[in-house]
């Protein structure tokens, strides 16, 4: 059948670049003060609890210490999965507290609307709280004063962007230092969330008034050709269409198109808000009631009720010029709708493998 479900298997959870970065950073510190590197590294983490990270390298010069981690993000398909994420830490101005640059792979903040001021390193401010704390309680343990520079990088960072919503975002020139709990959980796609997050505060910051929110590579390339929308208005939300409708109900835009798939969109329109197949699936009975209710006679109502796939109800109901993309459409708009602020107008279009426009639930004005 259709999206089946599998078995639920437990996951092991990684670690965060913003927890990789406070443990390098902590490493290089203490090297700097007394001359020799820890071997691992106990990283207190924002929401209580702590991990232990193995530094992977480490070297002293006349200035400044370097130590890294290569990133462990557990059974997540993380892109930096495997990457070294590097501190190195020098002296810094009297008074100047941690002062954080970009390194090598490490991208720099372009566009407004981001949690770090245009010009300064991608280095987000969960981990730079984190950093900054280890770096005092370093500090207070040697007698230090906590000045320093912090300079974070991740060789061959800026190849791994590219696989990333960073430069739409206007995170240029590498990845982005992130991290919220410190924590990576499997399949939660937390690096993804937060792009789609960001991507709705640059969108906004920029006076953006229509935002399109597709489902994929397809659907995306379809609107966007539509409604000749710039990049910034353009929102790669994938299956996490919950995450970005209760995103965009606490930060509303004037309007909203939802674009994606047939199958994708069957899904929200049967109340679903997280359309991957290892948590949704089709309703094929609920499917083939709507046919009913749209007027398919009983060959295709039955046909509809033991299909294999979404695709399939869809071009058996096109074939008898069923208008069910338009009632799906309706269907996921009224859902849609009903999880945003009422000041959002909000359309949803649908669209085949191949890009067409194939079924469509238009704004109120």
């Amino acid at each position: 059948m259709d999206d089946a479900l599998p078995a639920k298997v437990e996951l092991r959870r990684g670690w965060t670049t913003g927890t990789c970065a406070t443990a390098a950073a902590t490493a290089a510190y203490e090297a700097l003060l007394t001359g020799a590197f820890p071997e691992a590294v106990s990283v207190t983490l924002p929401r209580g609890g702590t991990a232990t990270l193995k530094i992977a390298s480490a070297w002293l010069e006349r200035d400044g210490a370097t130590a890294g981690v290569i990133k462990d993000a557990g059974d997540d398909p993380d892109v930096t999965h495997g990457a070294e994420v590097r501190a190195s830490v020098t002296p810094g101005a009297p008074g100047s507290g941690v002062v954080f640059c970009a390194g090598e792979g490490v991208g720099t903040v372009t566009l407004p609307g981001l949690p770090v001021p245009v010009g300064e390193p991608a280095i987000n401010p969960g981990p730079r709280a984190m950093i900054r704390a280890a770096i005092a309680a370093v500090a207070h343990r040697c007698g230090a004063s906590g000045d320093v520079v912090v300079t974070i990088s991740v060789p061959g960072g800026e190849a791994l962007a590219a696989k990333t919503l960073n430069g739409r975002l206007g995170i240029l020139g590498g990845l982005s230092i992130l991290g919220t709990t410190g924590v990576v959980v499997p399949f939660s796609c937390a690096a993804w969330i937060h792009s789609v997050h960001r991507g709705i505060d640059v969108a906004r910051a920029a006076g953006l008034p229509h935002l399109a929110a597709a489902t994929g590579s397809t659907s995306e390339a379809a609107v966007k050709a539509l409604y000749c929308l710039p990049e910034a208005a353009l929102i790669d939300m994938g299956d996490f269409v919950g995450g970005t409708l209760k995103y965009l109900r606490r930060h509303p835009v004037p309007r909203l198109t939802i674009a994606g798939g047939f199958a994708k969109l069957v899904k929200l329109a049967q109340g679903a808000m997280f359309l991957h197949s290892s948590k949704s699936r089709v309703d094929m009975p609920a499917l083939s009631r709507l046919v009913a209710a749209l007027g398919g006679g009983e060959d295709l109502v039955t046909e509809a009720a033991g299909a294999n796939t979404a695709a399939q109800v869809l071009a058996a109901a096109t074939e008898r010029g069923l208008p069910l993309a338009d009632a799906v459409a309706t269907r996921a708009q009224a859902v849609a709708a009903a999880a945003l602020d009422p000041a959002t107008d909000v359309e949803v279009v649908v669209f085949d493998r191949q890009g067409a426009l194939v079924g469509r639930a238009g704004f109120r004005g």
